[in-house]
């Protein structure tokens, strides 16, 4: 424990001291504490790991982060807190490479699943880098994961009539303002009738992160949602 705290000195102080310095530094501390009994007190390291998440959650709420992508990004972090068992000082980059290894393979994910979190997990420790806690960001090295762009395609005019013609009047509301604004499948769900304007055919959606924006002007607002 003593060697280690040592170490964790010198790691603090090599910006600052050429190889000289360095070494008068760890012959003078090792001298000193030669005399001292040092322990570590786990409860009060695990404390300060959970501070730290805090404390980055709450810069990124600052920022505009949704709740939700909040609650993401402190399920990812802690995960992988969780797995290595090691303060975040001691967090190396082929750690978090094995450790993204072992998720792909673990839970058989996706390549965009695998950048998500190498995204979080950058953003969390260049936090940490930028606000001191950490000298380098042991995710700077890992590059962002390349994944295959999937075009999707749409509906011809035959299958958008097929659709209509086997549907009820609640479903051809649905399929007609979707159609017609392109709007996405959770921006109608949380469409209200009082964020439809009738005689500009026009409608103002949230998307994600609460982002607001309004759909093209001249769209056709189908009847049944008139009602």
């Amino acid at each position: 424990m003593k060697q280690k705290l040592i170490n964790d000195v010198i790691q603090e102080m090599l910006p600052f001291l050429n190889n000289a310095q360095t070494e008068r530094l760890q012959d003078v501390l090792q001298h000193v504490l030669w005399y001292y009994e040092i322990c570590e007190t786990e409860n009060e390291e695990i404390e300060q790991e959970q501070d730290l998440v805090a404390m980055f959650l709450s810069a990124k709420r600052i920022e505009g982060c949704s709740e939700k992508s909040l609650k993401y990004y402190q399920s990812t972090i802690q995960s992988m807190l969780d797995n290595f068992g090691k303060k975040v000082k001691e967090i190396v980059t082929e750690d978090i490479r094995g450790y993204l290894m072992n998720y792909q393979c673990k839970n058989q994910s996706s390549r965009v699943t695998i950048d998500n979190i190498r995204r979080i997990l950058s953003s969390f420790f260049s936090w940490l880098e930028d606000e001191g806690y950490i000298l380098k960001s042991p995710v700077r090295r890992i590059h962002k994961v390349k994944t295959a762009s999937n075009i999707k395609e749409t509906y011809s005019d035959e299958t958008l009539e097929l659709m209509r013609d086997n549907c009820s009047e609640r479903d051809l509301a649905m399929i007609d303002l979707l159609a017609s604004t392109g709007m996405r499948v959770g921006e109608m769900v949380l469409l209200n009738r009082n964020d439809i304007d009738f005689n500009e055919r026009e409608c103002i959606v949230f998307g994600k992160g609460d982002k607001e924006r309004m759909t093209i002007g001249g769209i056709e607002i189908p009847l049944q949602l008139r009602d």
